[in-house]
């Protein structure tokens, strides 16, 4: 079963997904906090929350600690242990994205070199996108070629805003 809670941060809620005490999504919901993604079964067409389930534990404390620190400029990197499903290409991206040092930036480009395709940097966008787990696997440090804020799921002035709280608290 995957619990979830949320989180109230300075740029809006995220909801806190885990399981078996590893965190397995971190998910920007905007300013309201939004039921779990609905899965819905291909044979019948009904919706089925029965995955999913609100609870407080000692490990959401610890992703709320955690993410406190970081929106408050205390916490540079994280301690939370996550599980994350992906293809192959995916997993090597997001492992590319979490060497990406705490108020720094690498462009999608960069972030392809690294993952040894240099010229997958629109694969590696789509990575991005695809990220399950925001701000612990930092796609917001990943930048367009020329030094721009481009594409970001959760919106470019929430982008904006975290490269902004990271370079202030560096």
């Amino acid at each position: 079963m995957v619990f979830f809670t949320f989180y109230k941060s300075p740029v809006g809620y995220y909801r806190i997904e885990y399981r078996n005490d590893r965190l397995t999504g971190l998910h920007y919901t905007g300013q309201a906090a939004l039921s779990p993604t609905k899965q819905q079964n291909s044979s019948t067409g009904n919706t089925d929350y029965s995955e999913y389930a609100e609870q407080i534990t000692k490990f959401s404390d610890k992703v709320h600690r955690e993410l406190s620190e970081y929106f408050s400029g205390k916490r540079k990197t994280f301690d939370i242990p996550f599980e994350i499903h992906g293809t192959e290409f995916q997993k090597k991206v997001w492992d590319a994205l979490c060497a990406i040092p705490y108020g720094q930036t690498r462009t999608y480009k960069e972030t392809a070199e690294a993952v040894g395709s240099p010229k997958a940097f629109r694969a590696v966008g789509m990575a991005n996108h695809n990220n399950p787990i925001a701000i612990l696997i930092p796609c917001h440090r990943v930048i367009g070629v020329n030094g721009k804020l481009t594409g970001y799921a959760d919106g470019l002035a929430v982008k904006e805003a975290l490269l902004n709280l990271e370079q202030i608290s560096k």
